[in-house]
């Protein structure tokens, strides 16, 4: 058998030892603020069923689900004999699963089959990957994690306003200071469509306004019109658009606006609500004492793709980096009503931690400590150490310490390049002669410098050490 080239499927990637730190360290974030405000973990299968994905995400989300096709004992051939006495061949549908889209819907389903089993409101986080059939590009794969959060159960706006404060605490923790959190209401999208007199549609508005970061006022413009929307009606959404000024001045000229076009007639939907509600959010982070108001942006043009969001709906971008939207999401009213439990609202958010990596390591924002690489590694000088290393090894493992012995007898410069390689801060030296005098040498890899000290103290010396380090 000839030897085959390896590969992998495009958009997706490995990941060495050092990124899986890395990763884990932003998870480990993530996952600390997310539990901090109340959230438990979740889980839900790498596939669902079709039925249960589909339809969700709006027509330009259904073309990227990856769906599976059906393999294994499913049909059963039909010979000649069991034609003949009245079976029927039936062929099997190609695909009834896919891999997961996202973890909101999933969620939703999750919801409904154990409502008798949760209390309400439920608050839940999931960290585990989505697949999607994207174009491959940086910043963009087919195969990526999620760390979500979600609460059901509750119409309360302080989960909106937790949002903000979960994704201000977490890039911040993350040593990120230039972002924006940007913020939208559907309602006030659906005041945009109102005031057009029923022009176009709202979906086809809805994604057109969603891809103006991506292709421009003409390239919106030119999509509008392709969806039926006239010229008229386009200056129209780009003068609703262009608001602009402080928080305060753009919802003012929101409702000045509605007004003179006849939108606000009901104060409970639509428009109204809209602005009503981003006024309590705001009104909850001046309560909580939030203190990064220049982060958050009430950014009229965010419109998040998908379908099923209805209320608040939050989009974060990274200022100083060339890259998409690192966190989004919204407010849902009736998404387990897909599933036969209407009503039951959510708000939710994710981050997309791919991005994230690709945002730190450009800004070079990755502690030292963000590393898979042992504290210490031990020289191997000859078998006659045994006595003396091993125990010590133990010693440094039983104290919660990452260490390992060089597994063979090598040329000391043949240890340090591996430890070197590896990014292994320390090195324990304990040759004949330390031996002989109860001694070792511990070798700061990265200074160059070594100190000399009795053996039965170097395993408090390296606890001290790996404290600084954190």
């Amino acid at each position: 058998m000839s030897a085959q080239k390896p590969s992998i499927p495009r958009g997706t990637r490995d990941f060495g030892p050092q990124q899986v730190a890395r990763r884990n360290y932003i998870f480990g974030t993530i996952r600390r603020v997310f539990e901090k405000f109340g959230y438990a973990p979740l889980e839900t299968p790498t596939m669902e069923n079709l039925s249960v994905l589909t339809g969700k995400y709006g027509e330009e989300g259904d073309q990227l689900l990856f769906k599976i096709l059906n393999s294994g004992d499913f049909a059963k051939d039909v010979t000649a004999e069991d034609l003949a006495a009245g079976a029927k061949k039936v062929l099997p549908k190609v695909a009834e699963k896919g891999l997961r889209y996202d973890l909101t819907v999933p969620f939703a389903r999750y919801v409904v089959m154990n409502r008798n089993l949760l209390t309400l409101p439920f608050k839940r986080y999931q960290i585990q990957p989505v697949w999607r059939a994207d174009r491959p590009q940086r910043g963009r794969y087919r195969e990526f994690v999620q760390c979500d959060a979600d609460v059901v159960g509750t119409t309360s706006l302080l989960c909106e306003a937790e949002i903000v404060l979960m994704i201000d605490e977490v890039l911040s923790t993350l040593g990120l200071t230039d972002f924006t959190i940007k913020i939208n209401h559907r309602g006030v999208l659906s005041g945009i469509y109102q005031a057009l007199g029923g022009v176009g549609s709202e979906p086809d508005l809805f994604v057109a306004i969603d891809k103006l970061d991506k292709i421009g006022v003409e390239g919106v413009s030119n999509e509008l019109r392709q969806r039926g929307f006239t010229d008229e009606a386009i200056e129209k959404v780009f003068n609703y658009l262009e608001v602009d000024g402080s928080f305060e001045e753009k919802l003012t000229q929101l409702r000045t606006a509605f007004g003179a076009d006849g939108v606000l007639a009901d104060a409970t939907a639509g428009p109204a609500k809209g602005l009503t509600d981003l006024e309590q959010v705001q009104g909850y982070l001046q309560d909580f004492g939030f203190e990064n108001f220049q982060r958050l942006d009430f950014d009229v043009t965010l419109a998040r793709g998908l379908s099923y969001y209805t209320g608040c709906i939050f989009e974060v971008k990274v200022n100083n980096v060339q890259m998409g939207s690192i966190s989004g999401g919204g407010r849902y009213d009736n998404l387990t009503g897909a599933f036969g439990m209407p009503g039951l609202s959510g708000v939710g958010f994710s981050f997309g931690v791919d991005r994230i990596y690709d945002v730190l390591e450009e800004l070079q924002l990755f502690p030292e400590g963000a590393v898979s690489a042992p504290l210490c590694l031990i020289a191997n000088f000859d078998q006659e150490g045994r006595a003396t290393v091993l125990p010590l090894l133990r010693q440094m493992r039983n104290a919660g310490l990452a260490a390992e012995l060089y597994p063979e007898v090598s040329k000391l410069k043949k240890q340090f390049e591996y430890a070197d390689k590896r990014g292994i801060r320390y090195m324990l030296l304990a040759g004949p002669d330390e031996r002989a005098a109860g001694l070792v040498k511990l070798r700061d890899m990265r200074a160059g410098t070594e100190v000399t000290l009795p053996s039965g103290e170097v395993i408090s010396r390296l606890l001290e050490l790996s404290a600084e380090q954190r």
